[in-house]
């Protein structure tokens, strides 16, 4: 429901379904799609074609959950990596944090998300079941938590340790070098890749 009269009923379908994106709100869908207008038609005809290929053509890697074209993304593919270390972050945005620092030459699993009890959000909604059998398959000779340094990823770097402790020789995590509370994706290259450098056991 648009908080303004609109001249168009394909305007104000255009403005609703902008303004469901994060952090768009009613004027700026307006403003977008007043943008688009002005615009030559081939490019907004463009910018249709790139997000219908987004939606139908991205999947998701079958042994980390990166976004990808085909079956593995090009990390999983590389034989250069070294599969037998893990890096377990929370998103797609913090994966790409860490590939940032340059300093990470590991694989990495993406958990799409964090347990969070008080958002109705526990290990069954995550992929963690994905990361057991990538362990149960392949050896693997470290585990690195990459987590947001808060309650919610404290807790879910707990639930993990316990959970593989028993099958993985090493487990680790970045150096509290970041501050609590901090999320990856917002950290300095230079700080997130000191940290990850200088990764710690993670104990109970």
């Amino acid at each position: 429901m648009n908080d303004f009269n609109l001249p168009s009923r394909i305007l104000e379908k255009a403005v609703n379904e902008l303004a469901k994106l994060p952090g768009v709100g009613q004027k700026t869908a307006l403003r977008l799609a007043l943008h688009l207008l002005r615009q030559k038609k081939e490019e907004a005809i463009q910018l249709g074609i790139a997000l219908t290929d987004l939606v139908e053509n991205i999947q998701y890697c079958r042994e980390c959950h990166n976004i990808t074209e085909s079956d593995l993304c090009l990390i999983c593919s590389n034989p250069q990596r070294d599969h037998a270390t893990i890096c377990i972050v929370e998103d797609i945005r913090d994966m790409m944090a860490v590939e940032n620092t340059l300093r990470y030459q590991g694989v990495y699993h993406i958990l799409g998300g964090i347990i969070s009890p008080i958002h109705g959000i526990g290990p069954q909604d995550l992929t963690i079941e994905l990361l057991a059998q990538r362990i149960a398959e392949k050896p693997v000779k470290e585990l690195i938590f990459a987590l947001p340094t808060t309650m919610e990823g404290d807790t879910t770097a707990y639930y993990l340790y316990r959970r593989f402790r028993d099958f993985v020789p090493l487990i680790s995590t970045l150096a509290r070098g970041i501050a609590f509370g901090d999320q990856l994706q917002y950290i300095d290259e230079i700080t997130l890749g000191n940290s990850l450098t200088a990764r710690v056991p993670f104990h109970e």
